[in-house]
């Protein structure tokens, strides 16, 4: 029995980067869902495309909080790459044969509450199915009224709301016009009346805000009154992820500076003008006016059209890997690659393909990071290698740039400054957290 019936495209989303170059995005919190009739078998799970445009089942996010996002069969992790089918992350939801696809889900965050603490709740019919750590809690699947008193079955959608947001830790669900606040400590349920929300298919919570989506649209809520700005709806694929085209309405600088999902790299370069890359695009900032615009990276590095691994500057040049491959452009108007290029990222830097990161801040020394480490690079040597190992801590790096300042290191949705490089690889405990579509692009939502 397949759970979840295969279908052809998939839209909403939630990175990151799950799977893929830099891996998943660094989240807390999340839940969703759909409420649609059950698919019949399609191609294969690896064939559907989340960026075609449809509506979601359910999404969550797992223990790391890399987002998972449920389709009929199919489940894709993280903000980018093809799906691979839901049973084989969660075999026992598909072993329940009367049963449809997921409803509903959501990851039961709350420290208080140690019985449940970041377990991943999934609810199909009539049935709730808890997991911790991709296994199944002993028992389950119960009924949803047993587990959750007053809670209805079948239904579209469900997102946690912790008490700093909520005033208690709830849990808000969602079933055509009916909005339900579970109080998760004395289980009571108090029915809300969102007047200006349309009925969500899915909800989500990322980055202490609260997004209900609605096809291949979403709306941004306060989790307490249902209040959603005039701005909204807007288009899922252009926040949520990673797709190689956007409609012809899309607004390519608000998209790339509000977008949810992970840089790839961000550089500056020796007049201070900022390069920001994720997926196709990048995001250009003029040192000289202090104004941003973005484009595709194919429009000013043909050569290397997408995808980039890591960029940093030195000597007025910009030295851009993707995967064993190196690539060297002289700044300017435009953008000239160097005579030959590409070549290997072996070869010119004396480490292995790929890398995470890779910043200079001064001298001839560049800086890569690699895993969970950071190595150091004599850029003006003869035969260069890479040397000096040390450990970082931070579990998982995306990008890291110089600046005035010192430094600033990307980890998902978030980016963290350092004094220095060696400051940063001898740090016992992280600094402050800045939003990076917020603090650094200056998005207002």
């Amino acid at each position: 029995m397949k759970l979840l019936g295969h279908i052809l495209c998939l839209c909403l989303a939630l990175a990151l980067a799950g799977a893929g170059h830099h891996g998943g995005s660094h989240t807390s919190g999340g839940g969703a869902g759909s409420h649609s009739g059950h698919g019949g078998h399609g191609r294969h799970a690896l064939d559907a495309d989340r960026c075609e445009g449809m509506e979601m089942d359910a999404v969550s996010v797992n223990e790391e909080g890399v987002p998972y996002f449920f389709k009929d069969d199919d489940l894709y992790k993280g903000f980018h790459g093809r799906a691979v089918l839901s049973n084989e992350s969660f075999a026992e939801l598909d072993e329940h044969h009367h049963l449809g696809h997921v409803d509903a889900a959501f990851r039961m965050h709350y420290e208080d509450n140690p019985t449940d603490h970041d377990h991943m709740f999934f609810f199909l019919d009539h049935k709730v199915f808890s997991y911790y750590k991709h296994e199944l809690e002993e028992g389950y699947p119960k009924d949803i009224s047993e587990v959750f008193p007053g809670v209805p079955d079948h239904l579209d959608a469900a997102v946690e709301c912790p008490k700093s947001e909520c005033d208690e830790d709830s849990v808000i669900f969602f079933k055509g016009d009916q909005i339900l606040h579970y109080n998760v400590k004395t289980k009571a349920v108090e029915a809300k009346e969102f007047r200006s929300m349309p009925n969500c298919t899915s909800a989500f919570r990322f980055m202490e805000h609260y997004y209900c989506f609605h096809g291949h649209m979403f709306s941004k809520f306060d989790p307490k009154t249902g209040d959603v700005q005039a701005k909204y709806p807007k288009e899922a694929r252009d926040y949520f992820m990673r797709c190689a085209k956007f409609g012809e309405e899309s607004d390519h600088l608000e998209r790339e500076r509000c977008s949810r999902v992970h840089l790839d790299a961000i550089t500056s370069d020796a007049a201070g003008n900022m390069y920001a890359f994720r997926g196709h695009h990048f995001i250009h900032k003029d040192a000289a006016t202090d104004t941003l615009k973005a484009d595709s990276i194919e429009s000013a590095f043909r050569e290397v059209h997408s995808e980039v691994d890591a960029v940093f500057s030195y000597e007025n040049h910009l030295y851009m890997t993707k995967g064993d491959v190196l690539y060297v452009y002289r700044v300017g108007e435009p953008h000239t690659l160097l005579d030959g290029y590409p070549k290997s990222v072996r070869e010119e830097l004396g480490i292995e393909a790929p890398l995470d990161a890779a910043f200079h801040c001064r001298g001839s020394t560049v800086h890569i990071v690699k895993g969970q480490e950071m190595f150091d690079v004599d850029m003006s040597a003869a035969q260069r290698s890479a040397g000096n190992p040390r450990p970082l801590p931070l579990s998982r790096v995306d990008t890291a740039m110089c600046h005035d300042e010192g430094l600033k290191v990307v980890a998902g949705n978030h980016y963290y400054n350092f004094e220095s490089p060696m400051i940063f690889s001898t740090a016992k405990s992280i600094p402050e957290q800045h939003k990076v579509s917020m603090d650094l692009f200056g998005c207002d939502h």
